[in-house]
């Protein structure tokens, strides 16, 4: 049992604001310079973690019996010479360089990636399996690259739709393909312009080396990708059965997909890249369960450690100018949270009776990495991780009265959710944008590939968090103000760990471990012989 002042015994442990503030406080100090990966903040930031867990007594449940899952990463960057599209048709060949209407992707496998081949329109190159999505329907793309329109139809279901449009080179590898050239719609060219997209088009890419010593890639068979926007995504379809004008015009049709069809032109993708080898390490410790029937079930609580490290100076910089992002609050926070968490389990009276694993995960920010390896190459068997909830930035500038638990709706995680926080006066609200689609953008998605029931757990829109959230996203986010000096409510800090406490032993205590939904697309699709729910 937890002490609380005057020297008296608690029933439930108590979390405190400073206790909080003090992890948050070191993780975002500006001497970790951002937490990159593969940096040395990260690395301080790792052993920080992994020093609190030895303190609090738990198991080291990294590689080798360590503290750490040492993971090898590629870091790709764009060579000297620019990339190029190069499409030739009825009217000759012409070539674009990288930047100039057209976006080269980076193949980390390949240093000097080429793929040249004749073209084929795929539509939206969407595959859902039992929902009525096959626009490779009738379509020969083998040896081929394929041009796709970028987004998904309107009134696709948006998780759907997240999935289908994460999917699409995977689908296209699955099809034969070796190279995908993106465009426009008209809906999805005015929510993010082609000269948006410019901004964000030299970062590095990064992925994780399998044991193989092969960088992972999600379609292997897909050599290079690019996007194409103007003259050179109108050349594509040059000759061709329709005009990019008529195809884009039916795209534009509530309800219209447009069907695909082989194009009369053929393309050259090129684009030389630099890779550098990184390491860096998922913290994972655990706690052991007490039931001898249950302690061989694993639950997951997660957080990601790294963030975006300092931002590139630019011309105008002042010399005083702070480009060290500190991810206070994403994430920070977060693995404060986890911390706090397995504080008060590790000193509460009795253990739980599923053990439960503490992952602070490496590589988020560069596309979910570390969580990713972690589930493919789990510290403990695979089918014995019955659940996972994530923590990622919980804004903390507002007295939350409600949490959302993103992708609540699929399993049974959602009422445990909502019955573990109702004696804090908390509610489970429905996910309050799904237009963006959160519930396959954080850590927990991977264990949900993995058929692995997940939820996001962040701190709801009522009580003017809505606002909050808004100007966060609109601001902070991704910036170095997202440091110590913003006005974090560290009481909501200490009461969002408890939520979090009472789910994670919620999900270790029960009877019956966390089931999918009978019915539910992610259920069925990734854990088919799973049991499932029985729905309402």
């Amino acid at each position: 049992m937890a002490a609380i002042a005057g020297g008296a015994l608690a029933a439930e442990p108590v979390f405190t604001p400073e206790a909080f503030r003090a992890h948050v406080a070191f993780l975002a100090d500006d001497l970790l310079e951002g937490r990159d990966i593969g940096s040395r903040g990260h690395e301080i930031a790792a052993r920080y973690v992994a020093s609190r867990f030895e303190a609090l007594g738990l198991k080291p449940a990294g590689d080798a019996g360590g503290w750490y899952q040492n993971i090898a990463f590629a870091q790709a960057k764009r060579g000297e010479t620019r990339g190029t599209l190069s499409v030739t048709g009825p009217g000759g060949t012409k070539t674009w360089p990288h930047l100039d209407n057209v976006i080269i992707g980076i193949n980390p496998a390949m240093p000097k990636a080429e793929v040249s081949a004749p073209l084929v329109f795929v539509g939206y190159g969407l595959e859902v399996p039992g929902q009525g999505y096959d626009d490779y329907r009738g379509l020969d793309v083998r040896g081929k690259i394929v041009v796709m329109l970028a987004g998904f139809p309107k009134g696709m279901p948006s998780e759907i739709a997240a999935y289908a449009s994460d999917e699409k080179g995977a689908v296209a590898g699955k099809h034969g393909a070796i190279g995908i050239i993106s465009i426009d719609t008209l809906a999805s060219a005015k929510r993010r312009p082609f000269s948006q997209r410019l901004h964000f088009a030299d970062g590095v890419t990064v992925t994780w080396i399998g044991k193989d010593g092969v960088p992972y890639r999600e379609a292997p068979e897909i050599r290079l990708s690019g996007f194409a926007n103007g003259p050179a995504a109108e050349a594509l379809f040059a000759g061709g059965p329709k005009p990019l004008a008529t195809v884009l015009k039916e795209a534009a049709v509530d309800g219209v997909r447009p069907k695909g069809f082989a194009l009369k032109t053929s393309a050259k993708l090129t684009q030389d890249a630099i890779v550098t080898k990184i390491t860096s390490p998922n913290v994972v410790a655990m706690l052991p369960g007490a039931d001898p029937k249950l302690k061989d079930e694993y639950v997951v609580l997660s957080a990601h450690l790294d963030h975006i490290g300092i931002a590139p100076a630019k011309p105008d910089d002042k010399p005083d100018t702070d480009r060290i992002n500190n991810g206070a609050l994403d994430n920070a926070a977060g693995i404060a949270t986890m911390l706090e968490v397995a504080r008060a389990m590790s000193e509460a009276p009795a253990r739980p009776r599923r053990s439960v694993i503490f992952l602070a995960s490496t590589g988020e920010e560069k596309g979910l990495l570390g969580a990713d390896y972690y589930a493919r190459n789990p510290t403990v068997p695979l089918k014995q991780i019955v659940g996972n909830v994530d923590i990622d930035m919980p804004l903390l500038l507002y007295k939350f009265t409600d949490v959302v638990a993103f992708g609540s709706d699929h399993s049974t995680l959602g009422p445990i959710t909502a019955k573990a926080v109702a004696p804090m006066g908390l509610t489970l609200s429905p996910d309050p944008m799904p237009e963006e689609t959160i519930f396959v953008r954080s850590d927990h998605y991977k264990f949900v590939q993995q058929g692995i029931p997940a939820v996001f757990l962040a701190t709801g829109f009522a009580n003017g968090g809505g606002e909050q959230w808004g100007k966060f996203l609109g601001g902070n986010y991704h910036h170095p103000g997202d440091d110590m000096k913003q006005p974090i409510d560290w009481a909501s800090g200490a009461r969002f760990a408890e939520a979090n406490y009472r789910i994670t032993e919620a999900m270790a205590d029960g009877d019956t471990p966390p089931l999918w939904n009978k019915g539910d697309f992610f259920g069925d699709l990734y854990a088919p012989k799973a049991v499932k729910a029985a729905t309402k």
